[in-house]
C-alpha cells in the first residue's frame, strides 16, 4: 500500500513539473502567442511583400483561422530550409503550409491540407518535354534545399546533379538565363514567378508527380495546437472563406473548366433582364425628358468652362511671356549683387582706415559709421528680395506651361510607390513640421498597388499639402495626421490638419491660380493650382473638406494602373 501510494505521488510531482514546464515555455514565446514559420519567397502561396510584411494565401488562411478560433499568432518567414530546421528544433510552434510525406511524417504531424500541390519540371523553350524521372539522368537539376522535391530526388536514386538554392525565383532565375538544364519547382508558384518577372523563355516540361497535399505541421506531440488549425480551416471551407481567399491568389493562375451551371444561370439572368427592359419601355420614355433637360443645363456648364477655359490659356501665354521679360533682370541682380557685397568687402578696410584717422564722413547722404552697418544687410535683403522674384515666376512659369505628360512627356511611365513618395515628402519638410507641431502621425497604407507617374512631380504635391498644413496650425499643440490607402481603382493620400480651417465660401476656390489667404505672408495663390495641374495630368484629383476653427483635410487620389493587382 506505501509503494502504490509513493507511486501515486511521484506520478502528482512529475505532472506537475510537466505541467510548470509547459507553462513556462509558454510564457516565454509571449503570453499564449503561438509563433508560426514560412517560406519568405514562395509566392503566392507565402511570401514578403514589398511593405516588408508577411503576405500570400497562407498568411491570409492562417489570419483567418486565428481569427475564428479565438488564437494569436505571429507569423515568421525565413528560408525554407531555416524555417523546417526551427520547427524540429521547437522555435516555431507550427509550419503553415508543407507537403506531407511518410518522411517527414516521423518527425512531424499534420492538419488535413488546405491546397494539393502540384510540381512540375521547367525547361528552357529548346530543352526536350519529360515524361520519365529517369530522363533527368546526367541532367543538372535545379531544385530547393530541404523542399520536398529535393527529398524525392533523393530518395528516387536518380543520377542528376543537383543544384540546390534557397527559393522558387532563384531556380527560375538561374534556369532562364541559360545555367543548368531543368528546375523541378511547384507548378503555381513557377507559372506566378515567371508571370511576374517576364521570364517568357522558360515553360512546362513534364509532371511527373501527382497532386501532393499541403496543410500546417507541427512537432509530433502538438495534437491540441493541431486540432485547432484543423478545426479553423474545417470552418472557412464550410463558410466559403477558404474558397474566396484560394480564388484570390489563385483564380488567374488555374485553367479551370467551362462553368456549364453558371452559363446557365447567366442565359436566365439575361432573359430576366430583357424582360424588365421591355416592361420598362414606358418609364424610359418618361426619363428621356428629364434627360434632355439635365443634359442641355449640364451643355450651359460646359460653356461657361470653355470660356474660363479660354482665358486661362491666353493667361498662360501672357504669363509665359511676362516670366521672360522678368527673369532677365532678376538674373543680372543675383548675378551682381554678390559681386557688389564682395567688392564692399574688400574695401571695407580702407573706408575704416578713413574713419579711424579722419573721424565721419558721408557715402551718399549718409554718414559712414551707420552705412558700414546697414549696407551689408541692405545688400542681403536685395539678394532675398531678388530670389524671391524668381521663384515666384518659376512657379509662375510652371503654371503656365503645357500640362506634363499631356503628349508623352518622359518619365510618366515609371511605377511610383506613393508610400515611399511620402516618406521622402517628410524629410523634406522635417524641419517646418518640427517647428510647427508636437503631434505627427503617419499611417502608411498596407501593401499599397503603385501608380504610373512622375515621382518629383507627385512629391511636389505632397510636400505643398504637408507645407499648408503646417501654415494652418495656430499652436504646436494642434496635431497633422498623414495617412495612404487604397480601393480596387485608386490611391489616396489624406493630410489633415487641426489648424484654423478654411471659410465654406473659399473652398470653391482654393484651386484657382492666385488665390490666396496669405498674401500678407508671402503666398503668391499657385501652389495648389500647380498641384491640381499635376494630378490632372496623371488622372487624379485633389479635394478639400473643412470645418472653421476645427482644421482641414486634403485628399490626393490617383488611379491604379490597370495590370497592377490588387491585395
Amino acid at each position: 500500500m506505501k509503494c502504490q501510494t509513493l507511486s501515486k505521488a511521484l506520478l502528482f510531482v512529475t505532472l506537475l513539473l510537466l505541467s510548470l514546464l509547459c507553462a513556462a515555455q509558454d510564457i516565454g514565446r509571449g503570453k499564449g502567442v503561438v509563433l508560426i514559420g514560412g517560406d519568405h519567397n514562395y509566392p503566392p502561396y507565402e511570401f514578403i511583400n514589398k511593405q516588408g510584411r508577411p503576405d500570400g494565401y497562407n498568411t491570409e488562411v492562417t489570419l483567418a483561422i486565428a481569427e475564428v478560433m479565438g488564437m494569436e499568432v505571429a507569423i515568421q518567414l525565413d528560408a525554407w530550409d531555416t524555417v523546417r530546421r526551427q520547427l524540429e528544433a521547437g522555435e516555431l510552434d507550427a509550419l503553415q503550409g508543407i507537403i506531407a510525406s511518410p518522411e517527414r511524417d516521423a518527425k512531424l504531424d499534420f492538419s488535413p491540407p488546405h491546397a494539393m500541390v502540384h510540381q512540375s519540371i521547367f525547361g528552357r523553350e529548346s530543352s526536350g518535354a519529360i515524361f520519365r524521372i529517369s530522363q533527368l539522368n546526367g541532367k543538372e537539376v535545379i531544385v530547393q534545399r530541404g523542399g520536398i522535391m529535393h527529398d524525392f530526388l533523393l530518395e528516387s536514386g536518380v543520377e542528376a546533379s543537383l543544384i540546390l538554392v534557397d527559393t522558387h525565383v532563384e531556380a527560375l532565375r538561374l534556369l532562364s538565363s541559360g545555367k543548368h538544364d531543368y528546375a523541378l519547382v511547384a507548378n503555381l508558384p513557377g507559372l506566378y514567378l515567371g508571370r511576374e518577372f517576364s521570364l517568357s523563355n522558360i515553360e512546362v516540361k513534364g509532371n511527373i508527380i501527382g497532386a501532393l497535399p499541403y496543410g500546417y505541421a507541427v512537432a509530433e506531440g502538438r495534437a491540441e495546437l493541431l486540432s485547432q488549425f484543423s478545426e479553423g480551416l474545417a470552418i472557412l471551407i464550410n463558410t466559403g472563406r477558404h474558397q474566396q481567399i484560394y480564388d484570390k491568389w489563385f483564380g488567374s493562375l488555374e485553367n479551370p473548366s467551362v462553368p456549364w451551371k453558371r452559363v446557365g444561370l447567366m442565359t436566365l439572368l439575361v432573359s430576366l433582364v430583357l424582360l424588365v427592359l421591355l416592361g420598362g419601355i414606358g418609364i424610359w420614355n418618361r426619363m428621356l425628358k428629364r434627360e434632355v433637360k439635365r443634359r442641355s443645363e449640364e451643355l450651359e456648364v460646359q460653356q461657361q468652362q470653355l470660356i474660363q477655359a479660354d482665358k486661362m490659356k491666353t493667361l498662360g501665354v501672357l504669363v509665359s511671356g511676362m516670366a521672360h521679360e522678368i527673369n532677365n533682370p532678376t538674373s543680372q541682380l543675383l548675378l551682381n549683387l554678390p559681386m557688389l557685397k564682395e567688392a564692399y568687402q574688400d574695401i571695407s578696410p580702407i573706408l575704416a582706415q578713413q574713419f579711424a584717422e579722419h573721424g565721419n564722413f558721408d557715402i551718399a547722404g549718409l554718414p559712414y559709421s551707420r552705412l558700414s552697418e546697414e549696407l551689408p544687410l541692405m545688400l542681403d535683403d536685395m539678394a532675398l528680395a531678388a530670389q524671391r522674384i524668381k521663384t515666384i515666376v518659376d512657379d509662375l512659369r510652371d503654371f503656365a506651361r503645357q500640362e506634363p505628360g499631356a503628349q508623352g512627356e518622359a518619365g510618366y511611365e515609371e511605377d511610383v510607390a506613393l508610400n515611399k513618395v511620402v516618406e521622402t515628402a517628410i524629410r523634406l519638410v522635417e524641419n517646418q513640421l518640427r517647428s510647427s507641431t508636437r503631434h505627427f502621425n503617419v499611417d502608411y497604407g498596407y501593401n499599397l498597388p503603385t501608380v504610373k507617374g512622375h515621382y518629383q512631380r507627385i512629391e511636389q504635391v505632397i510636400v505643398n499639402l504637408i507645407v499648408n498644413a503646417c501654415q494652418a496650425l495656430t499652436s504646436v499643440d494642434q496635431s497633422i495626421r498623414v495617412r495612404t490607402f487604397h480601393d480596387q481603382s485608386s490611391v489616396f493620400l489624406v493630410v489633415e490638419d487641426e489648424g484654423c480651417g478654411i471659410a465654406e465660401e473659399h473652398l470653391s476656390l482654393l484651386s484657382d491660380p492666385f488665390f490666396t489667404t496669405k498674401r500678407e505672408q508671402g503666398g503668391t495663390g499657385l501652389g495648389l493650382s500647380i498641384s491640381v495641374g499635376i494630378l490632372k495630368a496623371h488622372g487624379g484629383s485633389l479635394s478639400f473638406e473643412s470645418t472653421p476653427g476645427k482644421g482641414a483635410k486634403a485628399t490626393m487620389t490617383l488611379p491604379i494602373q490597370q495590370d497592377e493587382p490588387i491585395a
